[in-house]
């Protein structure tokens, strides 16, 4: 009987197993878990605006500059988790 292979504990497309170096892992981890909390913090202030009793052009200029500084803030975590993603390609290669 062969042995099945071993799945990791991440969520994955059924029937594929993924494997990832070790150290890789808690960096993909830590990435994911930033760009969730800056999410988070994003969608929240979003709502506060809108709630808020401002006048609707005001709150549609501060939605606007919130949204800039989420770009911003998540550029530099997208670009690693990418540089992460392509250390994993060459890696399976």
């Amino acid at each position: 009987m062969a042995a099945m292979p071993e799945r990791s504990s991440t969520p994955s497309t059924p029937g594929i197993s993924r494997m990832y170096a070790t150290e890789l892992l808690p960096l993909l981890q830590s990435l994911l878990a930033d760009l969730a909390d800056l999410d988070f913090e994003h969608e929240r202030d979003v709502e506060t605006i809108r709630t808020s009793t401002a006048e609707e052009w005001l709150k549609q200029a501060a939605i606007r500059r919130l949204q800039e500084r989420h770009r911003e803030r998540c550029t530099s975590y997208v670009r690693q988790f990418e540089a992460v993603q392509e250390r994993v390609r060459t890696m399976a290669a």
